[in-house]
């Protein structure tokens, strides 16, 4: 399974990825202990059909603090969210759950632009630089939760 301190946007995207395979083919997870046991946590919280797992809400909880305390305190963080900000605006109107934060919206446009991708399906130029920067956005808040995880330790 992929580091949660290692890179906490990569190990959320990583768990919303085996949500989905696990709802598309359960049966896959009997050749696999992980896949096993994260198929078990769905269906004992209930979310096999839809949602996501405690582990990713809990991380995706800790990457939003951090990013509440960056804005608040790091001047180059501001204004790479500002500068996203009419996209990710845009863009949760777009969706079914347009109150969702700036963090759920960068991690749901990348994990829905890699689906697209998946898929072969073209994928506009606007689109492509709104992902650049939140791209920037998630790379800056996950090294900044490794580097307060290592000085933790």
């Amino acid at each position: 399974m992929k580091s949660k301190i290692e890179n906490i946007a990569e190990y959320i995207l990583y768990l919303w990825q085996m949500e989905d395979y696990l709802r598309a083919f359960p049966q896959q997870a009997m050749s696999n202990t992980e896949l096993m046991e994260l198929l078990d946590m769905m269906h004992a919280e209930g979310i096999v059909h839809g949602g996501h797992l405690q582990l990713a809400q809990n991380a995706l909880s800790e990457l939003e603090d951090l990013h509440d305390d960056l804005v608040d305190t790091e001047a180059p963080y501001r204004a790479v969210i500002l500068h996203l900000q009419p996209s990710l605006v845009l863009f949760k109107a777009k969706t079914d759950r347009p109150t969702m934060s700036d963090v759920e919206a960068c991690l749901t446009l990348l994990y829905q632009v890699m689906m697209l991708r998946l898929q072969q399906k073209e994928i506009s130029p606007e689109t492509d630089t709104i992902v650049k920067d939140a791209t920037q956005l998630l790379r800056f808040l996950s090294k900044t939760y490794y580097d307060n995880r290592m000085e933790a330790n």
